[in-house]
């Protein structure tokens, strides 16, 4: 019976052993390695027009019959392209650590 407690105890002490030194073993450099972005973001402006004349043909046809299809092409056309064109100007300014 003493030899089992002995053999259970040194198992469980390997295994924690083991399960400590894992935990330590397996950080590496990569993980901590910072990514630099040099380029800005740039987002096409055609594609946002198009987009938001998608988007304001379904609203305007819900709202206002074929009519408000148009107005509302137009309208979001103008939104998107605009809303792309800030935030390619935008200017980020961060904190260096």
């Amino acid at each position: 019976m003493i030899s089992f407690i002995r053999t259970r105890r040194s198992l469980t002490i390997f295994l924690s052993l083991v399960l400590f030194l894992s935990t330590f073993g397996s950080s590496s450099v990569d993980a901590q390695r910072r990514t630099r972005h040099y380029r800005r973001p740039h987002h096409s402006r055609t594609k946002g027009a198009l987009i938001g004349a998608g988007i304001g043909t379904v609203g305007g046809a819900v709202i206002g019959g074929g009519k408000g299809a148009l107005i509302g092409a137009g309208a979001g056309a103008g939104t998107g392209y605009l809303i792309q064109r800030h935030r390619n100007r935008r200017h980020r300014h961060y904190r260096r650590p």
